[in-house]
């Protein structure tokens, strides 16, 4: 079984964090990526920079990206202007975001949770229409750090309108890291019914510790790709309490362990992590990084 993983780092990985990492390095990070087998990665977010500072850079980072016609490059959008800002770059394909409750879709884009659903619609529209590809996260798919808990038919149902505007594929996202395994093989199952034949994608966060476990419930639930960050980095500065994303290198080797593909080398995984971490001036908080490859030769 073939598990596509798509690489987060290099934008929600950043956008939480304190410190500004350079266009440079971003560029190296996503060039170190790229070679360490990577062929879709996250690479910018086109938003208001005084509200997301550390992707204020975003165009700059598109004008460096290496020609790699095997590579998708993403750019996150939230409403029509990021959506004609990122269509001016490279960005092969728009991510767009809607969110589940009013609360936290009014801290996020500022918006209700429907207008959120009718501009990511829009958002994959503009990108067909200029050639591109469209894809749409379901923030708060799991809880909602202003309202609590979120009914699932309600995900549902918004999956259901999003998938009229037929995206390449619709994410569910546990951004405040309160989902366990047996909510998201549930969730997973019934929204994969409900969108067929669109793909669900999973974006997870190691808030609490159940990432790993909630990636497995997702791929026995029938999910094919999976967002991850380098090292665990990420978080959403507009939802109080949401930390890292699940770690790349602890997923790749949770599944190359249980006899999945992926198409990465975890020895360059690895080596990306001990350099960013340079970078970053800190320890990233991904496991295997910590422990170590096993067997300890590749």
């Amino acid at each position: 079984m073939h598990i596509e993983m798509v690489e987060v780092g290099p934008r929600d990985g950043l956008q939480n964090e304190a410190v500004i990492v350079s266009t440079d390095d971003k560029l190296a990070l996503i060039a170190r990526l790229i070679d360490a087998g990577s062929r879709r990665l996250e690479v910018a977010s086109f938003v208001n920079p005084r509200r997301v500072p550390q992707m204020a850079d975003a165009e700059a980072v598109c004008a460096g990206l290496p020609y790699r016609p095997d590579v998708t490059y993403i750019g996150l959008v939230m409403n029509a202007r990021g959506a004609e800002r990122a269509l001016e770059t490279r960005i092969d394909q728009l991510g767009a975001v809607c969110v589940s409750t009013d609360s936290f879709a009014a801290a996020n884009q500022g918006q209700t949770s429907d207008e959120s659903v009718e501009v990511a619609c829009d958002i994959i529209a503009k990108a067909r229409a200029a050639g591109r590809t469209g894809q749409v996260t379901i923030a708060g798919s799991f809880g909602c750090p202003f309202e609590g808990e979120v009914s699932e038919d309600r995900i549902v149902a918004m999956a259901e309108r999003l998938a009229t505007a037929t995206p390449v594929e619709i994410a569910l996202a546990d951004t405040i890291g309160v989902a366990g395994p047996g909510a998201v093989h549930r969730l997973v199952s019934r929204v994969r019914v409900a969108i067929a034949p669109i793909p669900v994608r999973i974006h997870l966060h190691n808030t609490r510790n159940t990432g790993l476990a909630n990636v497995w419930a997702a791929v026995e639930a029938g999910v094919r790709t999976v967002d991850a960050s380098l090292g665990g980095l990420g978080g959403c500065p507009f939802a109080p309490g949401a930390a890292g994303n699940v770690p790349t290198e602890d997923v790749v080797y949770m599944l190359d362990r249980s006899g999945m593909a992926t198409g990465l080398d975890l020895d360059k995984l690895l080596a990306a992590n001990a350099w960013f971490a340079d970078v970053m001036g800190k320890q990233l908080p991904g496991m295997v990084s910590r422990a170590g490859r096993f067997p300890k030769a590749a």
